[in-house]
């Protein structure tokens, strides 16, 4: 199986727990992703993704909410060298769709439910035709 570092995104979405919820949102839109990593201190602390977001609105949506009220704490992560095999096991066993990636505490990327599909679908395609 392929090393998840070699599909997981490294253009990362990052924000701090105090920062509104509503702005992680609209930051979420304008760069068309479904999460946000949530950075204290250099440490990841929680993520933030549509579902969450969702959520919010349902609950009556204040804009103003800081994303620490709102985000998974202490969410599972995994490691670039790690197979995409294995997280693909991590997450739907843990039913989620992004799994942050971290190597000795640093963030260096994250792997979404659409990776692992392509990877799926690189695997099935027919080759040498």
């Amino acid at each position: 199986m392929p090393a998840v570092a070699d599909h997981m995104s490294r253009d990362l979405l990052i924000v701090e727990p105090g920062s509104t919820i509503g702005a992680a949102a609209r930051e979420m839109a304008a760069r068309n992703v479904g999460t946000v990593l949530v950075v204290d201190e250099g440490r990841l602390v929680g993520i933030l993704t549509e579902r969450d977001v969702l959520r919010a609105v349902a609950a009556g949506w204040d804009e103003n909410q800081p994303v620490s009220g709102r985000m998974t704490h202490n969410p599972e992560t995994a490691e670039s060298d790690d197979t995409t095999e294995h997280a693909a096991m991590l997450m739907i066993h843990g039913g989620f769709r992004h799994l942050p990636i971290v190597d000795d505490a640093e963030i260096v990327g994250i792997l979404s439910i659409r990776d692992l599909v392509r990877v799926a679908l690189d695997d099935a395609a027919p080759r040498g035709v």
